[in-house]
């Protein structure tokens, strides 16, 4: 009887432990600053410019109707009613909630290199077809004193 005394012990330990570990993943992924980086992409897509077009990008983080799609089918997966239009690309506030959405889902760790690499070449990128954008933002932050 002992030992299996010992042996749910052990497994509460490791589940606590788990538990504890999670938490404090889901608070730093609430309390992370993405404002460096999404301040950064907007230097490197549009100079600051909220009506900068390029094709199908546009605004001032360059975002495509793929992604306003994306944050829309990951905001019904979440059940929640709100939804993207292609004219809040052109709204920065709006561009950002989209960008944290697609960290939330698809970074959930808030790894930088991850976010501005998933920016640029989608949730699937290459790191090949990325790099040049990441050196770019990665230098805009430098620039920016971040």
């Amino acid at each position: 009887m002992k030992s299996i005394s010992k042996s749910v012990k052990a497994t509460c330990v490791v589940l606590l432990l788990s538990i504890a570990s999670a938490s404090a993943n889901t608070t730093k992924a609430l309390s992370f600053d993405w404002a460096p980086v999404m301040d950064a992409i907007i230097q490197v897509e549009s100079k600051g410019d909220p009506n900068a077009v390029n094709g199908c990008w546009v605004g001032a983080m360059q975002i495509s109707p793929v992604l306003v799609e994306d944050c829309n089918d990951i905001l019904r997966n979440q059940k929640s009613s709100k939804r993207f239009t292609l004219a809040d690309r052109y709204s920065v506030a709006k561009s950002k909630e989209m960008f944290l959405l697609i960290q939330q889902c698809y970074n959930p760790l808030n790894n930088v290199e991850k976010a501005i690499r998933i920016w640029n070449g989608g949730s699937r990128y290459s790191v090949k077809a990325t790099n040049g954008y990441y050196k770019k933002v990665m230098a805009q932050m430098q620039e920016m004193g971040n």
